[in-house]
């Protein structure tokens, strides 16, 4: 890294009453991310399934409309505990890698903590880049969180 480069970094939190392996599997399927990401992903596909399939190390998914369409590839993945990728489309920033971490609570439910780093593409552009990729990780961990305790709600009758 150059030494003009800068490195910032977004954190989100939250809890949930759904359980850690609900979470993950919404998190770590690329294809269906449009049934909970709200704008971020209008549309969503596999462009290429990882280890183990769908969505494990490799894996690389596509996320919006023409002629915005991101791709992620995972780059960490811990059954029903972890779900790390990296943003392979350019953008305003560089080296892009976020995770989402599932942490089960005793008594139920799971801490979801999402993060992610990247450097500034445009010297003094990052403080700026920083906000919004706080707002959107931030609205995808409540779009997340929602999503997987509808899912639990369905599952469990009289909830």
């Amino acid at each position: 890294m150059a030494r003009d480069e800068r490195r910032f970094s977004v954190r989100a939190t939250a809890h949930s009453r759904a359980d850690a392996a609900t979470l993950f599997r919404l998190a770590a399927d690329g294809a269906r991310w449009s049934e909970w990401a709200g704008l971020f992903a209008p549309r969503s596909w596999w462009e290429r399934q990882g280890d183990p399939p769908p969505g494990g190390i490799g894996a690389v998914r596509r996320l919006g409309l023409w002629p915005v369409v991101v791709r992620e590839e995972t780059i960490a993945y811990e059954q029903d505990r972890l779900h790390g990728y990296a943003m392979r489309t350019p953008m305003p920033v560089r080296d892009y890698r976020a995770e989402v971490r599932f942490e089960p609570r005793d008594g139920g439910g799971t801490d979801v903590v999402w993060q992610g780093t990247f450097t500034e593409l445009i010297p003094g552009s990052g403080p700026l880049a920083e906000r919004v990729m706080l707002v959107i990780v931030r609205s995808l961990t409540r779009r997340l969180v929602r999503a997987a305790e509808r899912q639990d709600a369905l599952r469990t009758p009289g909830s």
